[in-house]
């Protein structure tokens, strides 16, 4: 944990600030303005790129990936450039509680794994890198978006620990418990050998 130098209201100004960036829904965003419909009436009904990858417009979808990661990222540099490293933390967990709990789809978001994996090249750019290569490995070896991302953030706080960065190590444990359970049904269908293929347009 970093030390605390922010006063209270500080703290939570910067959460305010970060739920903000991070509840933005750029998935429908993006799919309304690219003529896919409604987000939520394909595939899983899931709001992040994974799921803007069945509608078939792989454009859409890294177009999503691309806002809901830099959200992340924008919300850990603003804090970083005007306060100091515990509003950080705070601004980073803050948006990833946006994306998955957002105020304007009735607290109904996304899993966070893109804005998470943002938000760790903004806060310590070796483990947002680490972080990212083990997502591509698992994903390009075993085709499950969700396999990779438990893998990716799971690891998460060992890959702080091994690059020297022990100060983040108990906010990537709390977003990485947040992710495993925001990724509940998908550990079940893994486990059941029915959870839906990276690129498959219906979910099982």
């Amino acid at each position: 944990m970093p030390e605390i130098t922010t006063g209270m209201g500080g703290l939570l100004l910067w959460a305010a600030i970060g739920y903000l960036l991070g509840s933005v829904p750029y998935g429908i965003v993006v799919a309304k303005m690219l003529g896919l419909g409604n987000l939520r009436d394909i595939g899983s009904g899931n709001i992040g790129a994974t799921n803007v990858l069945r509608t078939g417009n792989k454009k859409a979808a890294a177009l999503t990936l691309l806002f809901d990661a830099g959200k992340g990222a924008v919300a850990v540099l603003l804090a970083r450039a005007f306060a100091g490293e515990d509003a950080v933390q705070i601004a980073a967990l803050a948006a990833f509680l946006g994306h998955c709990f957002p105020v304007w789809l009735g607290f109904k978001g996304g899993k966070g794994v893109a804005t998470h994996l943002g938000m760790m090249w903004a806060l310590a750019w070796p483990i947002g890198l680490v972080c990212c290569l083990t997502w591509l490995l698992i994903a390009a070896v075993f085709r499950f978006s969700s396999l990779a991302a438990l893998l990716a953030t799971g690891f998460a706080p060992a890959f702080a620990i091994f690059l020297g960065q022990g100060e983040l190590v108990v906010l990537l444990l709390v977003l990485a418990v947040l992710v495993y359970i925001r990724h509940a049904d998908n550990i079940t269908r893994l486990r059941n050998g029915t959870e839906t293929k990276i690129g498959s347009k219906k979910t099982e």
